[in-house]
């Protein structure tokens, strides 16, 4: 008898989404993939996710991947996540729903002129994330 694998056995590539993750912040980025977690309800599928630090390398990635969703950090140096969604969302043609995390409740209206299509203020709250990302993948992006 063959030991089964866990994961191999139990998950199909229908079963898992891959989400985008970007930040230039190490510390950010592990906090968002911890607070989501593995899966982000009992309901929606597994996350693989993939990081990015610079612009250039999440703007490649999203155009590049299949990502079923972005996570932007609003305050990544340089170029925040915000001017990113923007970006995005007028360049790529059926762009993944965007979460982005913002510093302060000011910055709501910014995430909105930058077309997210979900807001999360940092520092993250692991079950307010876990809501707006289960949300999104249940209805496709759509608010």
């Amino acid at each position: 008898m063959t030991p089964a694998q866990p994961d191999a056995a139990a998950t199909t590539d229908t079963d898992v989404v891959d989400v985008l993750l970007y930040s230039d912040d190490v510390t950010t980025r592990e906090q968002v993939r911890r607070a989501i977690g593995r899966r982000a309800a009992v309901d929606v599928p597994r996350i693989r996710w993939t990081e990015a630090a610079t612009h250039e390398g999440v703007v490649m990635k999203a155009k590049e991947g299949d990502f079923t969703l972005l996570v932007l950090d609003g305050e990544a140096a340089k170029a925040g996540g915000m001017a990113v969604s923007r970006q995005l969302k007028s360049e790529m043609y059926q762009c993944p729903p965007v979460v982005i995390l913002t510093a302060r409740p000011q910055d709501a209206w910014l995430a909105t002129w930058a077309q997210a299509d979900a807001i999360v203020q940092a520092p993250v709250d692991p079950i307010e994330i876990q809501e707006v990302v289960a949300g999104l993948l249940r209805s496709g992006g759509r608010r």
